[in-house]
C-alpha cells in the first residue's frame, strides 16, 4: 500500500502562487509516476502533472507555463509550484501514485489520464478574482 497525504492548499486571489505538496509512505517503490489531479465541483476530474523518478515531466496544456511539478525522491515527495492562479484552478487537488506510462520520443513519461492506482483525500485550491 501507498499512503498519500496532501498539503498546502488554500485561498489566494487571482495571479497570486500556491505550492501543494504530496508525501508518500508505504510501498514507496510504487511511486515510480506521481501525479496531480483536479476536479472542481460539478466538472470531472482532471490530470494536471505528473512526473516519474528520473524526473521527466507531463502537462496538461491549461497550466504550461504557469505550473511546475518537482519531487523530492530522498523524501518521497512531490510538488506542485502553482503561479499566475486563475478562478478557473479552482478545485480540489488531489495527488496520485502508480500510474502508467507512455513512449514518446525516445522516452517514457507518465500519463495524466486517470490511470493511478493510489490517491491522496485532496487539498482544496480557491481562486478569488
Amino acid at each position: 500500500q501507498v499512503r498519500l497525504v496532501e498539503s498546502g492548499g488554500g485561498s489566494v486571489q487571482s495571479g497570486g502562487s500556491l505550492r501543494l505538496s504530496c508525501a508518500a509512505s508505504g510501498y514507496t517503490y510504487k511511486t515510480y509516476c506521481m501525479a496531480w489531479f483536479r476536479q472542481a465541483p460539478g466538472k470531472e476530474r482532471e490530470g494536471v502533472a505528473a512526473i516519474d523518478s528520473d524526473g521527466r515531466t507531463t502537462y496538461a496544456d491549461f497550466v504550461k507555463g504557469r505550473f511546475t511539478i518537482s519531487q523530492d525522491n530522498a523524501k518521497n515527495t512531490s510538488y506542485l509550484q502553482m503561479n499566475s492562479l486563475k478562478p478557473e484552478d479552482t478545485a480540489m487537488y488531489s495527488c496520485a501514485a502508480d500510474g502508467t506510462r507512455y513512449y514518446k520520443g525516445g522516452y517514457w513519461y507518465c500519463v495524466i489520464e486517470d490511470e493511478y492506482n493510489y490517491w491522496g483525500q485532496g487539498t482544496q485550491v480557491t481562486v478569488s478574482s
